[in-house]
């Protein structure tokens, strides 16, 4: 079993970055009371995370492919530690946000490395089962996130959220150490900085104007400012890109019909599946009176399903062309939020677990196969560039997603309130004042019947957002059955003598 030793460490670090994602949605109504936050604040401590990871990964991975992909990981693993323990010491709303989009960096560095160290450290059937265990844990991680947030904030404090990464980003690093061999950089290419900040602005831009977007009014010349800024710097980064010898993204694999899906599959994914998660836990936590371990294991039918679906589909379902496994996925992600929808003002968390328990099944059908799929689709020397691109927007789905449910979370909060004036007088304050984790302050105001005012809000706040996500989930499955082919890529040009050692395939012992 020696031989596995190195997929550990590697799963290790992949699923610390990628819990991370989601672990803070049971913390943020203890966050909001500890660190009086807006809901903009708390949206941030979500987004902040993964913007920086979808900005960074495909530098990142540049980078590493130069110095080397175990240093990288290495070094991501040290500042993903430093920065959970400054995000655990924060004490306002702006340093554990600065923190956060810190250790998005540290996480960037190691999801950018992760699918290169497997597939240079394994070949033949071991790679299979390689890559199929870490689409397992990826697939579970993020479903996993609320359970262990809920443990941890319930049992000890929110900050040990991110404490808890401390011992184990030392105990992935002295494995990796141990375990993984030295891989020589395998690319030339250089780190496009003009493209990779080009992308930044254009992804934190539109995110800061739909987050803020209701604070400002949509109108507003700073939300309309924000949109063209973000519109010039995408138009930006694709011209860098088309200039580019060596470009951070090629943008002619776009021309490839599947590549063009798994990329926009990549993206509904995350918004469907897990972008709503927060919005959960603020209902069962605000409003349901649920501590934040209870909330936490609502999402066991999730991260549960997902994780066996994932490690069942890789050894079952491995001739099964692509396009089915995905497109089956997002049609279940898709239903799956559908029937959360159904939930009413009476609810408890007992109308989620079947929606939930769907999701998973399809997160875990099409997680594994997506990453697979976009290597496969494009040359072998672009196979890198295409792996980490459908990572990009995977973490771009979800930060995008966080904002994008959370202006519909909020408009669906402030339309039921509207309805029961004078008893709510203010239903835009008292939205923000719901949304922000402070349901006992907007009861106490509204008086009599005010606890039924706060559950029947968030029933149709979380209605308008699961009947969103079900859409985009839907739309995912029928991209991917339209546009996602068993590939064939391109042959690749002949290796120059210089590049060929790089491109060997020759096995790399796992030490």
């Amino acid at each position: 079993m020696r031989k596995w030793l190195p997929l550990t460490a590697v799963c290790l670090g992949t699923f610390m970055l990628l819990v991370d994602v989601t672990i803070v949605v049971v913390a943020l109504p203890d966050m909001a009371a500890s660190l009086h936050t807006s809901f903009a604040d708390l949206q941030w401590v979500m987004d902040g995370y993964a913007l920086a990871l979808a900005a960074l990964l495909l530098g990142v991975g540049a980078l590493a492919d130069r110095a080397g992909h175990r240093r990288v990981y290495v070094a991501g693993l040290g500042f993903f530690a430093a920065a959970s323990l400054a995000c655990g010491l924060a004490t306002g709303p702006e340093a554990l946000v600065t923190f956060r989009v810190v250790q998005g960096v540290g996480g960037a560095a190691m999801l950018a490395t992760t699918t290169a160290l497997i597939g240079r450290m394994y070949h033949g059937r071991d790679r299979g089962v390689a890559f199929g265990v870490w689409g397992a844990v990826s697939g579970a991680a993020s479903a996993a996130g609320p359970v262990l947030g809920g443990l941890l904030t319930e049992h000890l404090d929110w900050r040990w959220i991110f404490f808890v990464n401390l011992p184990l980003s030392v105990l992935a690093i002295a494995m990796t150490l141990r375990c993984v061999p030295v891989l020589p950089g395998v690319r030339s290419r250089g780190v496009d900085l003009p493209g990779t900040a080009a992308f930044t602005v254009a992804a934190g831009s539109v995110t800061y104007a739909l987050i803020k977007g209701s604070d400002n009014g949509w109108t507003s010349a700073t939300t309309l400012g924000l949109f063209a800024l973000a519109a010039v710097a995408l138009l930006a980064f694709v011209a860098v890109e088309r200039r580019r010898e060596q470009p951070l993204l090629d943008l002619s694999l776009f021309r490839g019909g599947s590549f063009t899906g798994l990329m926009i599959v990549g993206v509904l994914l995350s918004v469907a599946a897990f972008s709503y998660l927060a919005y959960i836990s603020l209902w069962l936590q605000s409003v349901k009176g649920m501590g934040p371990v209870a909330a936490g294991l609502s999402c066991v039918p999730m991260s549960a399903a997902a994780f066996v679906v994932a490690s069942l589909s890789g050894r079952l379902l491995h001739g099964v062309a692509p396009r089915w496994t995905i497109g089956a996925g997002m049609l279940l992600i898709g239903a799956g939020a559908l029937l959360q929808a159904l939930l009413d003002a009476d609810s408890d968390w007992t109308a989620l677990v079947a929606g939930l328990a769907v999701t998973g099944v399809g997160v875990g059908l099409a997680t594994p196969v997506l990453a697979s799929s976009a290597m496969a689709s494009v040359s072998p020397e672009r196979a890198g560039m295409a792996s980490g691109a459908v990572n990009t927007a995977r973490q771009l789905g979800n930060a995008l997603g966080i904002a994008v449910l959370g202006v519909v979370f909020h408009a669906g909060l402030a339309g039921a309130l509207k309805n029961h004036a004078p008893a709510v007088a203010d239903p835009s304050a008292a939205a923000d004042a719901l949304a922000g984790g402070q349901a006992a302050a907007v009861v106490a105001h509204a008086g009599p019947g005010g606890w039924a005012l706060a559950q029947e809000a968030f029933a149709t706040g979380l209605r308008h957002t699961f009947l969103v996500s079900g859409t985009l989930g839907i739309l995912g499955g029928l991209v991917a059955l339209l546009l996602v082919r068993r590939a064939t890529p391109p042959a690749p040009p002949a290796p120059t003598p210089a590049a060929r050692p790089a491109d060997s395939e020759a096995p790399v012992p796992a030490a």
